[in-house]
C-alpha cells in the first residue's frame, strides 16, 4: 500500500527511528527485503540520505505516513537489483 501510493514510512530497525521511501519489496536470497531511500534517522540525524536495505522480520513499529514522495529515483545507468520475487516496485 505505502509503495502503490508512494507514501513514506516511519519505522525503527536496529534500534533507530527512520522515515523512508519504499522503493522495492520482495524476496531477496530468500529473505523478505524492503530496498528503502532513507530521508533521515530520527535518533541520529547526523547520518546521512541514501539507498538502505531493509530485512522485513527485522522492522518494527511501522508506520504508513500520510506524506508522500514524487516516485522513482531513477538515474541513467541505474539497474535495478536481483530479486527472487518483486511483490511490489515504485512506478
Amino acid at each position: 500500500m505505502a509503495i502503490a501510493g508512494k507514501r513514506l514510512l516511519q519505522l525503527r530497525y536496529k534500534d533507530s527511528l527512520r522515515v523512508v521511501e519504499p522503493h522495492d519489496y520482495g524476496i531477496q536470497k530468500g529473505t523478505p527485503r524492503l530496498l528503502a531511500y532513507q530521508m533521515r534517522s530520527l535518533d541520529e540525524p547526523s547520518k546521512e540520505p541514501g539507498w538502505r536495505w531493509f530485512d522485513v522480520p527485522k522492522i518494527a513499529e511501522l508506520v504508513v505516513l500520510e506524506r508522500t514522495f514524487k516516485g522513482s529515483r531513477n538515474e541513467a545507468g541505474q539497474q535495478h537489483h536481483e530479486w527472487d520475487v518483486v511483490y511490489a516496485r515504485v512506478g
